[in-house]
């Protein structure tokens, strides 16, 4: 049974193949549940984890450490697996090409509607959500409901005609406004995250003022040119090191000079309009890949 290989269903698609010693790190880390979907050679059909005889039995045991200590690769080249010793490791996002410039596109026209920006925002986050990919956190799902800060939304959607007043005063009163509102979202997509259907104990503890401070400082660094992008990174490890709730640490490792390059390269590639659909899943992808879970003071001691 050692040399068997093993697939199984997350969030629709098919994981694998997985030889049966990764496939077992995998149960034991809780990326596969009793109630997860897999198959493998001689089975008749897909079954659920649990009802599979003998494949939960080892699911308390410690997970399998790789040669050296580097991280378990998956098979079939996706990240399901990646998790790294101890569910630590990057994030990844799974999308299609074509998915995430639809859903991109749907989102940012019904926000300028306004009147359909709450429907449109709860399904993009929660259709985002969906196709990240955690480290010892598997199948996440977004909990958040239309109704619970539709009117957010709605006044960013009005917020974002601020310029068409042609009173400077008006977009100047605007910017915090516009923090504080995307202060409000933030809060709210990491309050409703789950894994494995649970909702997990997340919360952003940024305050209000830091947010809108960061979103001031922002605005002021595109005086230099250049220096926004290091302002970007700055923020991005406030609102990572913020997000509190879980036994892990979130961080964020890009640097300013990899973000500058790379915003320069998204937008040659904006402008020359046929190859947006491929320079903004790469954009994306890069982004979501520079988050990562470590153990707590980890990466403040190394």
């Amino acid at each position: 049974m050692a040399n068997r290989s093993w697939f199984f269903a997350s969030n629709g698609q098919q994981q694998g193949p997985y030889p049966e010693p990764q496939f077992r790190d995998l149960i034991a880390r809780g990326a596969i549940s009793p109630q997860t979907l897999v198959w493998s050679e001689g089975m008749p059909g897909w079954q659920k984890a649990g009802e599979v005889p003998g494949l939960m039995a080892g699911a308390m045991a410690p997970p399998m450490i790789p040669p050296g200590g580097g991280p378990v690769m998956s098979g079939g080249g996706n990240n399901a697996g990646a998790a790294g010793y101890g569910g630590n490791g990057a994030f990844s996002l799974d999308v299609g090409i074509w998915a995430l410039l639809g859903r991109s596109l749907l989102f940012v026209i019904g926000v300028l509607l306004v009147i359909p920006a709450p429907w449109v925002a709860t399904s993009f986050y929660r259709w985002l959500v969906q196709h990240i990919r955690v480290p010892g956190r598997p199948n996440l799902d977004f909990t958040g409901q239309l109704g619970d800060i539709w009117w957010v939304f709605v006044l960013l959607g009005l917020c974002s005609y601020g310029g068409a007043t042609g009173y400077a005063s008006v977009r100047l009163i605007l910017i915090p406004v516009q923090a504080y509102l995307s202060w409000m979202a933030v809060r709210w997509v990491v309050a409703n995250i789950s894994s494995n259907g649970v909702k997990l104990p997340l919360e952003f503890k940024g305050s209000w003022l830091g947010y809108i401070g960061w979103y001031l400082l922002l605005m002021i660094s595109a005086i230099t040119i250049v220096g926004w992008a290091w302002v970007t990174s700055a923020w991005m490890r406030w609102n990572c090191r913020n997000v509190s709730g879980t036994h892990r640490e979130v961080i964020f490792t890009g640097s300013g000079l990899e973000i500058l390059w790379r915003t320069i390269v998204f937008a040659i590639g904006c402008a020359f309009l046929i190859p947006i659909p491929w320079v903004l899943r790469w954009f994306a992808n890069w982004y979501t890949s520079k988050v990562s879970v470590v153990p707590r003071g980890a990466y403040a001691n190394a």
